[in-house]
Parts: C-alpha cells; structure tokens; sequence
C-alpha cells in the first residue's frame, strides 16, 4: 500500500439536536465512549462530541455537531445516507435484546454480503446499523458504557453513500484515494482500503433519480479517511488536486489534521490524520468528562460554557433510556 492512499474510515460526523439525548443514545443505550467533549472549532458557541472506543482509535469514532432546536435534514443522494458499526457475530442476539429493552424500532438482522445487520433511526433519525462480522473478532471493546466488553461496539464497520450516477463516485475512491472494489449486490458496490474489512469499507449505492439529500439533523455532514501521517495527507491531496477536485489548505484540528473536499456526486469528505489523537490534552482516565477548548477559544471559556447547555454522562449500563 502505497503512502499516498487512504488507510480507511477515520470518522464520521453527524448532525443532531438535543445535545443531552445525543449522548444518551450514544454513550447510554450504544454504550460508546465520549471520548472528546469539546466545542465546533468555527462555531464555537455549540458543542462537538466525540465518541469511540477506550482511546478514540482513528476508525472507531463517531462525532456529532448538536445544535438544540435544529431542524430536521432529508436522507438522499449526495450523502452518507447509512452509518454502519461493527459488532462481534457473537453479540447479535444480546444487541437484539439491548434495542428492545430501550425501545429502539429496529429491522432484521437481515443479510447483506457474508454480514448479518440490525438496521434503526437515531433519535433524530439518522439511519445507523450494527453489523456482525468476523473480522471484528481481534479487536478490543471497551466495557465502561454499560456494554459487556465482549458485545462491544468496536468501531464504524462502513459508510454508505447514496448518489445519483456511480460511476465518478467510484473513481474518485479507487483512482484518487486507492480503494478497490470487492463486492456487488444489487445497485450497492463495496470498496474497501488498506489491510480492508470493518472500518476500511464504503459501500456506494446508485440510488438514480432520488431527489438530493438536505442537511440538518439525523443526517451526515461528512465522512473522514484516514491518512497515516501528514506527509501521506498532502500526497493524498495531491491527487485530488490532479483529479480536478478542489481541496482546503490542511485544517488543525487538535485532534488530527484535515483536508476537507466534495467528491463528484456531492458527497463531503475528509482526510484526516491519525495523529495526534485524544491524549494531547486530558488523560485518558478521564476522556470526555469535561470541555476541552483548543488554544484559540481559551481565554473565552467563560462565555462559551454559558452558551451551551449542561450535558451529564449516564451514570450507568446506559441506565437513561
């Protein structure tokens, strides 16, 4: 694998509402950790959370902008219509368990490609899955959010992208950023990047004439891919450039370094960087539990944290339905 492709899915940002049932439903009845709770770097008066595994493993994290009173988006083409999370094959029947006890509607599991899926809406309905796959078997979950380790989410298993005309889309994933095609079904083809299976893949599915999605909450404000380094980021930006997409300056994010551009069928993606990572600035004990500023809103704490509302952690096993 070359230094200059991409090494899979970093994360992925979502819109939401309420901030306090966002993180009831992701770090309560999901059982992932928060492991960032800081503010929208170019809004900073609303909140940026972060959730993932025990340390924020690039591939395993989930973020969402909440914005109280948003507006609700529309799923459809030129997005991430599906977000999908890996689960060991072990865990199906405790997750089906889980959902009803919460009162989450779900469908399935049905079964796609050599995978069994549990499909359900969000609180502000954004389209999410679980995914039982085998490649999840060596990974670790993290057994602190209620979950029993061993049925633990362990990171986003794959996208999907729903766009009107494939064929640029996949260009732009194999020619640019070095993904390969490995599957069919139906109108979905599945690409996945580097060492490929859970959080390398992103299935894309020609969905023809739907109409175009709207963003707002419950829907997907872009998919991030993961760069090993710096240097591997502005190669990779390079041959966006050459492909005749335009692509921002590289963006430090405290967390990672970003490059952000649309691809044909009108899908936002990142690069973004593994390094630094969620340590630079609390110890990993305590990831999550308070606001984390970068440098440049510091001296404004103050009037920030009157601007947002207070959100708490479930106590417990995701014990606040």
């Amino acid at each position: 694998m070359t230094n200059d492709h991409a090494l899979g899915i970093h994360h992925v940002t979502a819109i939401a509402g309420d901030p306090q049932r966002n993180v009831d439903f992701y770090a309560g009845v999901l059982g992932l950790r928060m492991v960032k709770r800081t503010v929208n770097f170019d809004d900073p008066t609303t909140y940026h959370f972060y959730y993932g595994d025990e340390t924020g493993t690039p591939g395993s994290i989930l973020t969402f902008f909440p914005w109280p009173g948003a507006r609700a988006g529309r799923a459809g083409a030129g997005q991430v219509s599906v977000t999908s999370l890996a689960i060991p094959p072990g865990a199906l029947a405790y997750w089906l368990e889980r959902l009803v006890q919460h009162g989450v509607a779900f469908e399935g599991p049905t079964s796609r490609f050599d995978e069994r899926v549990l499909s359900f809406k969000d609180p502000d309905g954004l389209l999410v899955e679980l995914v039982a796959h085998g490649g999840t078997a060596g990974g670790a979950g993290w057994g602190g959010g209620g979950v029993p380790a061993e049925a633990a989410i362990r990171g986003v298993h794959s996208v999907t992208l729903w766009v009107n005309g494939a064929a640029p889309t996949a260009s732009t994933l194999v020619d640019t950023l070095g993904f390969r095609e490995v599957a069919r079904d139906g109108n979905v083809t599945r690409y996945e990047a580097g060492a490929g299976g859970p959080g390398t893949y992103v299935d894309v599915r020609d969905v023809g004439g739907f109409l175009r999605g709207i963003g707002g909450a419950g829907t997907v404000h872009h998919v991030a891919f993961r760069a090993a380094t710096d240097e591997a980021e502005e190669g990779l930006a390079a041959r966006v450039t050459a492909a005749g997409l335009q692509i921002t300056p590289m963006i430090d994010r405290q967390y990672f370094h970003s490059m952000y551009f649309r691809e044909p069928g009108g899908v936002l993606f990142e690069l973004a960087t593994d390094a630094p990572g969620f340590l630079v600035d609390e110890p990993l004990a305590s990831l999550g539990e308070s606001l984390q500023l970068p440098p440049q809103y510091e001296a404004r704490r103050a009037q920030i944290e009157r601007a947002l509302l207070p959100v708490q952690l479930p106590a417990a096993a995701g014990a606040r339905p």
